[in-house]
């Protein structure tokens, strides 16, 4: 493959300068679905994004009625007031405001009366000192709906290109756009993608989510394709540490992951898309600083756990007993798109003890297992007392524990399942007791699938299962002996 050059600086607030981190662009971008953050969460995170080296935030949320359903209607002075503080905030840190509006649920795209209630509403907000805006075209219908749009465009990505063409003019000179098109992953050679980038001017920035909506990896080769077919480099919108809509029963806490360290050549930047979460989601937004000031050196694991003291510490050196409980738990909520490298002690330990009990049951020799299980026992009372200490201690980030008290609760109750499952096999009674198996640990495998919150990955679902429906007497194997994923 032929590679494509590298993206150059642009006269506009975002160039790069000498002294800047590698990407031009670096931030956040709320454009998750849920209940928006409040006024004040989003004040706290451009001030958080800021100590963190980023240098962008994009206001887009898509459940905020004003940006999408009802996107004709001007704001009230009350929300003006808001978005002022916002930007006025933003400024005094160094971050730049960018405005998203999303107006494809019922917009005519051929009536110029709807493109100037449009530009009316962005400069409604450009009074308030925006100069960079975003038209989000994303989660739409593909087809054309209106007779007179199919008539003046004949399809969709027509329709498009001349809205996003018609806003860029309108904005004027003094003012820049960023585009989110319809088709926003894959592999970055879609027609769709073709088209609407050779139709735009190469100073309007594209989104692109990488191959996938939540994309594992996002790598150089996939951003040259995108660069070839568009005419620009990607701004990534990277769908992570986002757990909205099918996700929302994990909690996305893990490190950033899976990001080529060369994207700063192929890229123009990266904005992530937080949790409704607002304080959970600074974890792996500090991660994400680190990785977008120094994709070279990031460490993953150090940068979780600096991260981890910052957020849910006390402010000592080592966070403390805060920063300790928290990042037990963390260990083992990390399954997400960019890993699936989830509760690694918890599933040695799990897998020991079935081996344990599998050799047990044929061999008679119970010392193998009463050591498993004295290990498994041990784990568990560790982690029930991080549990304990978040959920009824002095903690010094009580917001932190009220966003995360649904997957905190499902560990602890997670780590009571593991325990009863040590005591019965140290008590002689697992394998073998099917009528104390079933009555013990039956409860704890309904009540950990009905809070309907991912912990453990698959590791401790998986190991109830086993138990409960294969290992009830002596001679019988377990179904599964491992703590991987089905």
């Amino acid at each position: 493959m032929t590679p494509t050059p590298s993206p150059s600086p642009r006269p506009s607030s975002l160039a790069r300068t000498a002294s800047d981190a590698p990407f031009a662009i670096r931030g956040v971008i709320e454009g998750f679905y849920g209940n928006p953050w409040s006024h004040a969460e989003r004040l706290d995170c451009i001030r958080f994004i800021a100590r963190h080296g980023m240098n962008t935030f994009l206001y887009g949320p898509k459940d905020d009625p004003l940006v999408r359903r009802r996107w004709r209607e001007p704001y009230d002075c009350e929300a003006r007031e808001h978005l002022r503080e916002v930007i006025d905030t933003a400024r005094e840190v160094g971050v730049d405001i960018a405005y998203g509006i999303s107006p494809g649920l019922s917009i005519r795209y051929s009536s110029q009366a709807d493109r100037e209630v449009l530009l009316t509403k962005l400069s409604q907000v450009a009074e308030l000192g925006v100069t960079r805006f975003a038209l989000l075209l994303d989660d739409l219908p593909t087809e054309l709906r209106h007779p007179e749009d199919r008539d003046a465009y004949g399809d969709i990505t027509a329709a498009h290109a001349a809205l996003a063409r018609a806003v860029a003019a309108g904005l004027g000179a003094d003012r820049s756009l960023i585009v989110c098109p319809l088709v926003y992953h894959g592999r970055g050679d879609e027609a769709y993608l073709a088209r609407l980038g050779g139709s735009l001017d190469p100073e309007v920035d594209i989104l692109w989510t990488g191959r996938a909506i939540c994309s594992p990896v996002l790598e150089v080769d996939d951003a040259r394709r995108f660069h070839a077919t568009t005419g620009r480099a990607p701004l990534f919108w990277d769908n992570y540490p986002v757990n909205d809509v099918a996700m929302g029963w994990e909690l996305h806490i893990g490190p950033y992951r899976g990001r080529d360290a060369g994207l700063p050549t192929v890229s123009r930047g990266v904005l992530a898309n937080p949790m409704e979460l607002a304080e959970a989601s600074k974890i792996p937004l500090a991660t994400i600083g680190d990785y977008l000031t120094d994709p070279v050196g990031y460490d993953p694991e150090a940068s979780a756990d600096r991260a981890i003291r910052e957020v849910a510490g006390d402010g000592t050196p080592d966070g403390g007993r805060d920063a300790r409980a928290f990042a037990m738990f963390a260990e083992n909520v990390r399954s997400s798109c960019v890993s699936d490298d989830d509760a690694v002690s918890v599933s040695t330990a799990l897998a020991a003890f079935l081996v344990a009990a599998d050799e047990m049951s044929e061999t008679g020799d119970v010392a193998a297992l009463r050591v498993a299980a004295d290990a498994v026992r041990n784990l568990a009372n560790d982690l029930a007392t991080a549990a304990d200490h978040l959920l009824r201690g002095d903690v010094s980030n009580p917001s932190l524990v009220e966003e995360c008290r649904p997957w905190i609760e499902a560990f602890e109750l997670g780590a009571r399942a593991m325990c009863r499952a040590a005591e019965l096999a140290i008590d002689g009674r697992l394998p073998g007791d099917q009528q104390a198996i079933t009555a013990t640990l039956v409860p704890y495998l309904a009540e950990l699938r009905d809070r309907r919150v991912r912990v453990f990955g698959d590791a401790l679902d998986m190991f109830l299962a086993d138990v409960t429906s294969t290992y009830t007497r002596p001679g019988r194997r377990l179904a599964n002996q491992g703590g991987g994923k089905r």
